[in-house]
């Protein structure tokens, strides 16, 4: 039997835990949230990693950019997506567009294609279960601390850092796109548009 998947079956963009720079915490809360909310739908749900071996991705239609185009040039970006049978969403915290939006509207607005990309800025998918994502990702914020002076580029999450039983820290081998490391499934972005392009 189909599961029904509720409207509201995650919060609005204004009442979203978010920190700034820390998008793979604010997806981690969202998978988080639906667990705790509406568990059936987790399976339903995804995390995804975008970055290159050279860690520059463009990413479009993103709103820290001060460019016209809100063209941003990320080491790393993290997405939530959801898919079942009738429709697929991102949802970007860090977006200018709809939250959340569907996966056609995102992919042509803010991943854009390669076409015409140089290969050093051409991305990577690493495609990660909910519930795995839950399970696995640790992150104690080091890599948001300044060498120099000890303090954080960007202020951190109020809440505690999120670690398992196994890791304080496991965050690169989220960020790497090396198939041999990590959870999840590398993808590149045709195979990544063939998964979320359409139901």
């Amino acid at each position: 039997m189909a599961t029904i998947v509720p409207n509201n079956f995650l919060p609005d963009r204004l009442d979203c835990v978010y920190t700034k720079c820390y998008c793979e915490e604010n997806v981690w809360k969202l998978c988080d949230f639906i667990k705790g909310r509406t568990p059936d739908v987790l399976s339903n749900c995804f995390c995804v990693f975008i970055s290159n071996k050279k860690r520059q991705i463009p990413l479009w239609s993103q709103k820290h950019s001060k460019r016209d185009d809100k063209l941003v040039l990320w080491d790393y970006h993290v997405i939530f997506v959801f898919k079942d049978n009738h429709k697929v969403l991102v949802y970007d915290l860090d977006t200018t567009l709809t939250f959340p939006c569907s996966s056609e509207h995102y992919i042509i607005s803010a991943i854009r294609s390669e076409e015409n990309l140089n290969e050093d800025f051409r991305r990577l998918f690493r495609v990660i279960s909910a519930e795995t994502f839950l399970k696995t990702f640790a992150s104690d914020r080091c890599h948001m601390i300044n060498m120099k002076d000890g303090n954080y580029l960007s202020p951190p999450p109020v809440y505690p850092p999120i670690k398992t039983a196994e890791s304080t820290n496991n965050l690169e081998d989220f960020i790497c796109m090396d198939e041999d490391v990590g959870v999840g499934t590398v993808m590149n972005y045709q195979q990544f548009c063939d998964k979320f392009l359409r139901v």
